[in-house]
């Protein structure tokens, strides 16, 4: 018998969530896939994204595997290049280059393409992680619009601070101030600024192209505001199962370093779930769990293999009573803020060794 955890990947919901970003925004809708769909694994979702209109990526063998999969719309690399040959495989999988340094255009230009490909020009709007400052922008824009490499040309920006309610508000002057000049020279010019958080709270900053990630996955991107409220569905669940029952008495410890001692009497249930399997192992007493449907909390410190939850006062746990980690009933961002991370990092963390089902 295989070890009782599994994950399974919903593409309804990120259908759903595609959907309803789409509908938030009145935008065309960049699903962003980077890092393997956020763990999710590109080709488990490839079904639930074929209502986006196009598709966001880093890596040009994720551009190759979703080529290979049929997709024939547009597909957005997010660092642009890392070398000039990488101009030319643009150009074989017609793809659209994000370019945010003087060096990716001395790239472009070198690797004289035998067609145009079309480019989204970065601004450092104030994340100040890539992009051309906003002085220099308007000259990046015209020597690539004089480039005969280059086809359409999108304007383009990321926030760093959109989960905060006035947090597009500096970045968004700093981007209108520098491309209106552009825009009165070539009014039918696109723009593309929102992440998830901004695609959902700041319609100011949608534009032509919204970029969403985490909400694609049923995750929220804000603190205050859960993904149900966003009207979103997670699209990973990580069950398991009751593999053995201690009772315990008042004084008694649990797990590696005795971090929580019984303040009385308790039942504990040992769940076949570790940092092996992608589960925090920094994830505190009170961490929220499912056991045979009643909401309970973690307990002690999380083993390579094993976890354990308080089942004290829960009717008929017994081993192989069913486990929910995160998913429908438990969200992956109550386990990230308990741990105090963040959802993307235990989507992305989901270990090799766990089956995975689509659902």
């Amino acid at each position: 018998m295989p070890r009782p955890i599994i994950a399974t990947i919903f593409t309804d919901a990120i259908a759903h969530n595609i959907k309803r970003a789409q509908q938030v925004s009145g935008a065309k809708v960049w699903a962003t896939i980077k890092a393997n769909g956020y763990g999710h694994g590109i080709e488990r979702i490839f079904k639930g994204l074929k209502n986006a209109d196009g598709l966001a990526m880093l890596d040009f063998d994720e551009a190759q595997r979703v080529r290979d999969l049929g997709w024939t719309k547009p597909i957005l690399m997010l660092e642009g290049g890392f070398e000039m040959a990488d101009y030319l495989l643009a150009h074989q999988l017609d793809l659209t280059m994000v370019i945010h340094c003087p060096e990716q255009i001395t790239w472009l230009e070198q690797a004289a393409l035998p067609k145009p490909i079309d480019i989204y020009l970065k601004m450092n709007s104030g994340m100040n992680r890539v992009g051309f400052a906003p002085e220099v922008y308007g000259d990046a824009y015209r020597c690539l619009k004089g480039m005969p490499s280059v086809g359409q040309v999108t304007l383009m920006t990321h926030f760093a601070n959109a989960d905060l309610k006035d947090g597009v508000h500096e970045a968004m002057n700093r981007f209108n101030s520098a491309t209106s000049p552009l825009m009165l020279g070539s009014p039918h010019l696109q723009r593309s600024c929102s992440n998830s958080a901004a695609t959902l709270a700041h319609p100011e900053a949608h534009f032509d192209w919204v970029r969403p990630g985490i909400m694609i996955y049923g995750g929220s991107p804000f603190a205050t505001q859960t993904a149900a409220e966003c009207d979103l569905q997670a699209a990973m669940s990580l069950e398991s199962a009751v593999i053995a029952i201690q009772n315990i008495k008042q004084g008694d410890a649990v797990g590696y370093g005795s971090k929580f001692v019984a303040p009385s009497d308790m039942t504990i249930a040992v769940v076949a779930c570790g940092y092996a399997d992608g589960y925090p192992r920094h994830a505190p007493t009170g961490t929220p769990v499912l056991v045979g449907g009643v909401r309970t909390r973690l307990v002690g410190r999380v083993s390579m293999d094993m976890l354990m939850v308080d089942v004290t006062g829960i009717a008929n746990v017994q081993v192989g009573t069913a486990v929910e980690l995160w998913g429908q009933h438990i969200a992956i961002d109550d386990v990230a803020q308990a741990s105090e991370t963040i959802g993307y990092e235990l989507m992305c963390a989901l270990a090799l060794r766990v089956p995975v089902r689509i659902a």
